[in-house]
């Protein structure tokens, strides 16, 4: 049983799995550099500033210029890894990150919390929605969304010996935290299969995966075996993963914290049509701005929660075995 092998170690905020990852990467390799737009006690920075203050630079609140001052670390060998919301880390950099990052293929590490609808009570100017889509979309830019704290923080220590530019998206709120301690289930562009099931595949991302894991224990009650994979890494995307997964239950469901339109849904349709077309039902936001609510509030709003899932779940059933 699924409930019997999935244990949820405590909850803890994604964003403080990057904290203590960051500050991991400043105790083994003295080319890691953090930059903040004002924001270091929101991405838990303190311990780097303390044991590492000839490495942390405050631009204060001046994205466009944090991002130009990390692609330019880059030349003299330096690793930065920029911080601030995940709305600012995108849609208010973008031409800079599009320019002097991705075009340049910069060895930037563009680290983004405060993401999706669960970052709450500030409202829709802060919840972006779009930013997987936007950064998927730039040319070498490697996409990456953890699920936990543990996987934050794995993932964190990852991208620092990845080559390249990377986005890295992560959250606001205290959130189940159930992956290996160390990390070691982690590896950029493969993806992970949390359990396994034969009647349909849940492929999910971020905070959203644990949404996908609640719904396979409900509808594992009911007698139907399902296959959940978590897409940490939505660019390089794991095909295999996916045609493999979907060739065997026959029907998936995708789960993000995301609009549908541009997110990790499209790119598995995406695989599928071209591969191997089975069912489909996406879950996520539709074409919309969020609003100001707690997390729980937003998500059952917006139809990301557990029991949505549950009923794309059962609807995609439907279709298949129409």
């Amino acid at each position: 049983m699924l409930k019997d092998t999935i244990k949820v170690q405590n909850e803890k905020e994604t964003r403080a799995g990057f904290g203590e990852g960051i500050y991991e990467l400043g105790k083994k390799n003295k080319d890691v550099i953090a930059l903040t737009a004002d924001l270091a006690s929101s991405f838990k920075l303190e311990p780097f500033i303390k044991d590492f203050s000839d490495r942390y630079i405050e631009v204060g609140i001046a994205e466009a210029n944090m991002i130009g001052i990390a692609a330019g670390l880059t030349i003299g060998g330096k690793i930065p890894f920029t911080t601030t919301f995940a709305n600012f880390s995108t849609g208010r950099v973008y031409d800079q990150i599009r320019q002097s990052v991705a075009y340049s293929n910069k060895n930037v590490k563009i680290c983004a919390s405060h993401a999706g609808l669960t970052l709450g009570e500030d409202g829709a100017t802060h919840q972006i929605l779009e930013d997987i889509g936007m950064m998927k979309m730039l040319p070498g830019m490697t996409v990456i969304n953890p699920c936990d704290f543990n996987q934050t923080k794995a993932a964190t220590i990852a991208i620092a010996d990845y080559k390249g530019p990377v986005y890295l998206r992560f959250g606001r709120p205290k959130w189940p935290n159930w992956t290996p301690v160390d990390g070691s289930d982690f590896v950029i562009g493969k993806a992970q299969v949390m359990a396994e099931g034969t009647d349909v595949t849940i492929f999910a991302c971020g905070h959203m995966v644990w949404k996908a894991i609640e719904a396979a224990m409900a509808l594992e009650e009911e007698g139907i075996s399902v296959e959940v994979i978590n897409i940490h890494t939505i660019k390089p995307l794991d095909e295999e993963a996916i045609v493999k997964s979907i060739s065997k239950t026959g029907a998936a469901v995708t789960v993000e914290e995301h609009n549908i339109w541009g997110g990790l849904g499209e790119s598995v349709a995406h695989v599928a049509a071209a591969k191997f077309p089975v069912p489909i039902e996406l879950v996520g936001t539709k074409d919309t701005f969020g609003e100001s609510g707690t997390p729980e509030q937003l998500l059952a709003k917006y139809g990301l929660d557990t029991p949505n899932v549950i009923e794309a779940v059962q609807k995609v059933l439907a279709r298949k075995n129409a």
